[in-house]
């Protein structure tokens, strides 16, 4: 193998590039004031700030970015913040409607007027329960009472002893029998009995029959005027009981209407109370029955908690009363559609469900009114209907209670029609930026009622120190909220090198504090277990490396497959048509490196490069992508003047499940070059990147772990100094390596290398110039291309002859 030609490794500070000059100026983090702002998220927190203070009723706001970026933690902090200096929210009450049962009546009252209501109604109810039976106990009224029944009973014996004087005169007599009264003849006062009554003479008979006819007339006439009596009876005593029951009515009720008198709807609620008290005023003779007074009867004087006064209660369903200040900030945790605009429950009754207004309970949407209402998009999209009754009452502006029953028509038991609520709230939903873009495609309603979407950064540009020193800021604040031990500076400038691999870029920092929030803790847990006043950077290095070491079963397995030989790989030598590419596995949130063999076979063909992969339905689109433009680079580089008489094969040996993306399509044109050119590669390389149909390597994901992936194994097999990993030019910024590979690279046993064209790495694995064309339109002698060239002419001159030979229907 001819010497190391293309560019030059990297050096180790290239490999693990420093922070800016004076950029921790401190000893330890209690040095530092804890940063109190949202570092990097001036954009998203702008926007929620103008979602919470614009007075439109349709801006409500979408948060976007991606989980452990504090998201939900900044949304709730300023709407508290903001929601302090807010106006307060009303309060909310269902009470019954007296004339229509089943449509509720909804008010609303000032902050604690609620349940002043209810307390007073209370009040109201048992003052009464109190004074309705003694003012019907009173001497006053008895007395009236008697005189009317005394009335009455005296009109319907008039009525009866004008029948019975009648019928004496008339001689007729009137006997009373179960069945009614009966009627029969008198001579000298005595009943005239059957013979007696045949006795007498036929004018007599006539006589008598005409008499008792007269007399049957009477009273029926009196008894039927009966009824009417006694229903003018009844008016008399209902309106007695009104005249005496109104009175104590209006002067417990005033109470009330002199508290609520600035409030309409109250009055009006009120006027109906006093009408349906007055109306039912029976009620209140039925109270202390020993089943509603408990063990202790009279012990409670709770009236208002007997069954017959259930029409009077109030149902507070919102109360914002001697609690926080300010506007109402709600989070709803499970937004199922109960829980968001509230239910109607139901208790059985002889089998039978009932319910009424007092059963009504409030949802996040009541509890939120006239405030902020916090949402994750995720929990409200997988909850059924929830998503949709979202919606319609952000639309209407209203809150109205229905089951999802209802909703369906599954079911046709007779509920309630409650009132619905004026609605006035600011939804913040919470989600990624793939639910954000989902909505905004297939919800025609979704961008209309979500004008303001605040899209949470993920990395924080590494400008200069300023960066650096606000960061280390933001890690006080993370020690102080986890409680962990201060860490130093070389702690801190650990963390922050572990936030640059977590950016996937050296020149930026991760705003992913959920992650390194735990990486903290672990480290404190290290730290502790060595009994260290602080966390060092040892304990950072020992807190990444046991976290590795614990999701790394499935890498050290195949690891130990390759080192025995299950799995073929070459980390010597030097072979045909062969490369080690690379390519990164993702297990749960553990990612590492796996290298796989690459190889290409060619022979003369109709320019047909077969990819193995997509023939077996095992290469995704993007993998195939790389392969066609693999394709146009072949076709536009080497068949100038002829065709591309060729055909080849590439595949990953050994793979055995999908291939995907286009980070191997350098890999594999080297390869396919290697086997035209009959060339070996040096197999002590292995090599990521992807090429456009010029030659340019681009960039590609993961180059980290893609290249501690193969350290591994060489460091396992042993390094001999000739190993490394070339990789795209462009993914230069994005190293922060581990410490086990800079430091093999600073001792010159492990290489880096980085390739800006396919030449760049045709000059590294094979030792030769890739070549230009000249001013003659040719390669330069001894070149790869030169010899690739020759071997695909080779290739169209054998098919040419075959074709002289066989015919043209051969070919």
């Amino acid at each position: 193998m001819a010497e190391h030609r293309g560019p030059a490794p990297l050096t180790a500070e290239q490999l693990q590039p420093a922070l800016p000059a004076g950029a921790l100026r401190f000893s330890l983090t209690d040095e530092l004031d804890a940063a109190t702002g949202w570092l990097g998220q001036e954009r998203a927190v702008d926007a929620i700030r103008m979602a919470a203070l614009v007075p439109h009723e349709d801006f409500h706001v979408f948060v976007l970015g991606k989980p452990g970026s504090g998201r939900h933690a900044i949304a709730q902090s300023i709407l508290e913040a903001i929601a302090r200096d807010r106006p307060g929210a009303g309060d909310w009450v269902y009470v019954n409607n007296f004339e229509m049962p089943h449509k509720p009546v909804a008010i609303r009252l000032p902050a604690g007027g609620a349940c002043r209501l209810r307390r007073m109604m209370e009040a109201l109810v048992d003052d009464l329960a109190s004074q309705i039976p003694a003012l019907f106990d009173s001497d006053d009224y008895q007395a009236r009472r008697r005189t009317m029944e005394e009335e009455f009973a005296a009109e319907h014996e008039s009525g009866m002893a004008a029948v019975f004087e009648a019928a004496r005169e008339a001689n007729v007599a009137i006997r009373r029998t179960p069945a009614g009264f009966s009627f029969a003849g008198l001579r000298d006062g005595n009943v005239l009995s059957q013979e007696e009554f045949e006795a007498l003479t036929e004018d007599e008979r006539k006589a008598l029959e005409a008499a008792i006819e007269a007399i049957q007339k009477q009273i029926s006439e009196v008894l039927k005027s009966v009824p009417k009596r006694e229903k003018r009876h009844r008016r008399q005593v209902e309106q007695l009981n009104a005249q005496l029951v109104s009175r104590g009515v209006e002067e417990a009720i005033r109470e009330l209407q002199d508290a609520f008198a600035g409030e309409a709807a109250v009055l009006r609620y009120l006027d109906a109370v006093r009408s349906d008290l007055i109306k039912h005023a029976e009620l209140f003779l039925k109270t202390g029955s020993d089943e509603s007074a408990g063990p202790f009867p009279g012990a409670t004087g709770r009236h208002f908690e007997e069954p017959q006064f259930q029409r009077y209660r109030v149902n507070v369903m919102v109360t914002n009363g001697g609690g926080t200040p300010g506007a109402p900030v709600v989070k709803e945790e499970l937004p199922t559609m109960s829980n968001l605009i509230g239910r109607i429950e139901y208790a059985s009754e002889q089998g039978a469900l009932v319910t009424d207004f007092t059963m009504i309970k409030p949802g996040a949407l009541h509890r939120a009114n006239g405030g902020y209402l916090v949402l994750d998009v995720r929990q409200v999209l997988s909850e059924p209907l929830a998503w949709d009754a979202l919606k319609r009452c952000l639309r209407t502006g209203l809150i109205a209670i229905y089951s999802p029953g209802e909703r369906l028509s599954l079911v046709s038991t007779v509920s309630l029609e409650p009132d619905p609520v004026p609605l006035r709230v600011r939804v913040v939903l919470i989600g990624e930026r793939v639910h954000y873009y989902l909505l905004s495609a297939l919800d025609p309603d979704f961008l209309q009622l979500f004008k303001l979407e605040a899209d949470f950064d993920d990395h924080l540009p590494l400008t200069g120190a300023d960066a650096a020193e606000a960061y280390a800021r933001v890690i006080a604040a993370l020690v102080q909220r986890s409680g962990t031990r201060p860490l130093d500076r070389p702690a801190v400038a650990r963390i922050l090198r572990e936030s640059m691999r977590m950016a996937g870029d050296a020149q930026r920092l991760s705003l992913n504090f959920s992650r390194l929030s735990d990486l903290l803790r672990e480290a404190e847990y290290w730290a502790g277990d060595s009994q260290t006043p602080h966390i060092g950077a040892e304990h950072i290095e020992k807190a990444v490396a046991e976290k590795e070491r614990r999701a790394g079963r499935v890498q050290a397995l195949g690891l130990e497959a390759i080192r025995h030989g299950t799995v073929m790989i070459d980390t010597e030598g030097a072979r045909v048509g062969q490369v080690n590419a690379l390519s990164v596995l993702q297990i749960g949130g553990h990612s590492f490196g796996k290298p796989s063999r690459l190889t290409a076979r060619t022979r003369p063909g109709a320019g047909k490069l077969v990819d193995i992969e997509r023939e077996a339905e095992l290469g995704g689109p993007i993998h195939s992508k790389g392969m066609l433009i693999l394709q146009g680079y072949l076709a536009a580089t080497y068949a100038t003047r002829a065709p591309l008489s060729l055909w080849a094969s590439l595949v990953f040996e050994q793979s055995y499940g999908g291939v995907e993306g286009d980070s191997a399509s350098a890999a594999e044109l080297i390869a396919l070059l290697s086997a035209l050119a009959e060339v070996p590669l040096d197999q002590s390389f292995a090599i990521t990147g992807s090429v456009n149909q010029f030659g340019d390597i681009q960039a590609i994901g993961g180059v980290n772990q893609k290249i501690e992936g193969f350290f591994d194994l060489c460091a396992a097999r042993g390094l001999t100094g000739r190993q490394g990993v070339l990789i795209p030019a462009a993914n230069v910024r994005h190293l922060m390596l581990r410490q086990r590979v800079a430091d093999a690279a600073a001792a010159g046993r492990f290489r880096i290398i980085p390739m800006a064209t396919v030449s760049d790495g045709i000059e590294v694995l094979t030792g030769l110039e890739a070549g230009v064309r000249g001013a003659d339109g040719a390669f330069p002698e001894g070149s790869l291309n030169r010899l690739v060239e020759d071997r695909l002419r080779g290739f169209a001159r054998i098919r040419k002859a075959f074709a002289r030979e066989a015919g043209d229907d051969a070919v």
